[in-house]
């Protein structure tokens, strides 16, 4: 097969027709086996957290990013005074949504030490830096500062929608989330724009390099033209209209506004991501383990199962994968934030469900297939008093964490002035553990 059958072949089956999709579920759903949930507090006295994340090492250690530029760790319950690293001098964090984005860990953290981080670097103009680490010989608490080595620099011409989520895949490469760039409306029309980088998922790989990157390019990449000769003739004008000389071939998934936050079932290695959306809707994508790539899921003519700008929904271009949840502005929150698929052992009744909160509601949501397939998306939780989720994680057995930041929205303000936050577990609501501080939340 030639590589304008195989390539157009790809795409063809990832990009399936939009109006034979399922419709998204909704708040509202009901999950299997009525589900119930709590969170209890794990660390407070954290500046604005925004991730946190597990070294799979066997340690127990949690690492939790602190936007200003510091990863703090979680040990044996408890917060470390010094960090883990200090990127402080280095980090742009003026606005809400710049600063230390994410910290992932390489598969074989136990037997080499790396771990890479990702954040806006104030002597780049906020570009998002991606930067491996080693952790220090002396001190498995402590990072070699002198280890580092710049993986990838994505420039950004606008301060918001950066993304900045990473997270390796079961496939051993690393994924990357990146926003479309900013201000609103994708004005750079970069979702749909295969020559950038920006509104993307990304795939590298971290374990090679070229000799014009500290990465290489996996083979199975969608978005990969192999140097070819030119054929004019006998060629399907379908098969034309997949052709991207000028793709960027780290390209693994398209047309996402801003993904904050996504996470890949540990079990399944189906990948979920929170797009966080325009002013009506907000959307959770998914791509099953079975993927080869090359998903188009809509922005900027989509924003959820609606088109944008909404006020021409009826005649606007409907194109992409729907997503398999979407929730309205109007009563449910204004900014997706996933938490993770739950796969440990100590709450069965939780198992295989992925959660997914809002940073301006506090709600918390279950989502899970029902027994005809179709997803439900069921509220969990729901605020008495503020509690402003920014991110998600989990540890080495599967559980679910949560961090919260009041962290004021459209800055400057200096976060070490502000409101502290911190690192909250999700529990089975029967299996409180005595004497826990519980999130003060309405159970639904």
């Amino acid at each position: 097969m030639n590589p304008i059958s195989k390539l157009s072949m790809a795409l063809c089956a990832a990009s399936a027709c939009h109006a034979a999709e399922i419709a998204p579920a909704q708040p509202g759903g009901k999950l299997p086996g009525s589900p119930a949930i709590q969170l209890v507090k794990v660390a407070d006295g954290l500046v604005d957290p925004i991730h946190v994340a597990s070294a799979n090492d066997g340690s127990g250690r949690l690492f939790v990013c602190e936007r200003p530029g510091l990863v703090r760790i979680v040990k044996d319950g408890k917060l470390l005074e010094k960090p883990f690293l200090d990127l402080k001098d280095k980090t742009l964090s003026s606005f809400l949504e710049e600063g230390l984005f994410c910290i992932t860990f390489h598969p074989k953290f136990k037997e080499n030490g790396l771990f890479y981080v990702s954040y806006s670097d104030l002597w780049f103009n906020g570009a998002t830096l991606l930067t491996q680490y080693k952790v220090s010989e002396k001190n498995p608490d402590k990072a070699d500062m002198d280890s580092a080595k710049v993986i990838m620099q994505i420039d950004f011409p606008y301060c918001n929608h950066h993304g900045g989520k990473m997270a390796f895949g079961p496939d051993g490469y690393l994924y990357v989330g990146v926003g479309d760039g900013g201000w609103e409306g994708d004005v750079l029309s970069a979702g749909q724009d295969l020559n950038l980088l920006l509104g993307k998922m990304l795939r590298i790989d971290v374990d090679h390099s070229t000799p014009d990157r500290a990465y290489s390019i996996p083979k199975d990449n969608p978005f990969i033209t192999p140097l070819q000769q030119m054929t004019l003739f006998g060629v399907t004008e379908k098969q034309f209209s997949q052709i991207h000389p000028k793709a960027r071939p780290e390209i693994w998934a398209y047309g996402i506004r801003n993904p904050w936050t996504f996470s890949f079932d540990r079990k399944t290695g189906d990948l979920f991501i929170a797009d966080i959306g325009q002013n009506h809707w907000e959307e959770i994508d998914h791509q099953p383990a079975a993927s080869k790539g090359g998903e188009n899921y809509g922005w900027k003519f989509m924003c959820g199962s609606h088109t944008f700008p909404i006020e021409d929904d009826k005649t606007n271009p409907r194109l992409g994968v729907l997503p398999i949840a979407e929730y309205s502005h109007v009563d449910q929150g204004n900014c997706v934030i996933g938490l993770g698929i739950y796969r440990g052992k100590d709450f069965p009744s939780l198992e295989g469900m992925y959660f997914a909160a809002d940073w301006g509601s506090g709600k918390v949501w279950g989502m899970k297939k029902d027994e005809a397939g179709k997803w439900q998306m069921q509220e969990l939780l729901d605020l008495d008093t503020p509690l402003r989720p920014t991110s998600g994680g989990e540890d080495e057995e599967g559980n679910i964490y949560l961090t919260h930041a009041s962290a004021n929205y459209g800055g400057p303000v200096d976060p070490y002035t502000g409101e502290r936050g911190a690192l909250w577990k999700l529990v089975a609501a029967d299996k409180v553990p005595a004497g826990a501080v519980k999130a003060p939340l309405q159970a639904k």
